[in-house]
């Protein structure tokens, strides 16, 4: 009779392990960053409180250890910042959220202004994110806040956040790095398609330079000196973009 009931047992807890092992299949694990375009402020301080994931219609808060503010200009030219975890079960992702908080600020020579966020401290940032999660999957992906192109100065000189915000993947992401100097050229790095500008870049101090999350195809690459530098702008074409690569066109000098 012993040997039947640890038989049993032993059955039940084969049996509970199967399930659980099954019900993990079923889930993926999804990682999430913060990166962004740059913008020509001393400061742009988001008070980020929430981020959730819109999976198979429902939204998901994401694990996200450390709420409160986020100075954008620390993270371009390919830094970025871990926000948090979610696993999620696998199926149709759509959509991510993100609710600020009221402590949003910008810095401009050295001055600090609130800026105002009217919709997203009530229903939070809405933004696409489409990309189908496999069981067992393990999926990277960057909240990329555009702060240059997400300020807006009202007519009574008060700053109004409108972000613009996007998002791209391991598998949706090119790049495009390289150097511009001398550093008295003072240049803005921009990628362009056709006669379109679809990133700009202010490289760091030493020149480097670096565009993420770019669609696949075929770009120019333009170096725009500062006015007053008296340096020529110059450009690169025929630039080549491939997911998973990133495509280095190392330095570029610039001449007066």
């Amino acid at each position: 009779m012993k040997k039947l009931l640890m038989i049993g047992s032993g059955i039940c807890i084969l049996f509970l392990a199967s399930c659980n092992d099954s019900e993990g299949s079923d889930t993926a694990t999804v990682n999430v960053r913060l990166t962004d375009g740059p913008a020509a402020y001393d400061a742009v301080n988001i008070d980020i409180q929430r981020i959730e994931i819109n999976s198979n219609g429902q939204w998901t808060p994401l694990n996200f250890p450390s709420p409160g503010v986020y100075n954008l200009l620390n993270f371009k030219n390919g830094t970025d910042v871990v926000l948090g975890q979610a696993v999620l079960p696998a199926g149709n992702i759509s959509q991510m959220r993100m609710v600020l908080g009221s402590n949003n600020t910008l810095v401009v020579n050295g001055v600090t202004h609130p800026l105002q966020t009217p919709s997203a401290e009530q229903s939070g940032l809405k933004f696409n994110w489409h990309q189908t999660l496999e069981a067992n999957g393990a999926y990277t992906v960057w909240i990329d806040f555009d702060a240059g192109r997400s300020i807006v100065t009202s007519g009574n000189g008060s700053y109004i956040l409108k972000p613009v915000i996007r998002t791209f993947s391991e598998l949706t992401n090119g790049q495009i790095k390289g150097y511009v100097q001398p550093q008295a050229a003072d240049a803005v790095v921009h990628a362009i398609v056709a006669s379109d500008t679809i990133a700009t870049a202010i490289p760091n101090n030493d020149g480097f330079f670096m565009f993420s999350g770019l669609s696949q195809g075929t770009y120019t690459v333009s170096y725009d000196a500062s006015n007053s530098s008296g340096y020529i702008d110059e450009s690169t074409g025929n630039v080549s973009v491939t997911f998973g690569q990133i495509t280095n066109l190392g330095i570029k000098t610039l001449h007066q």
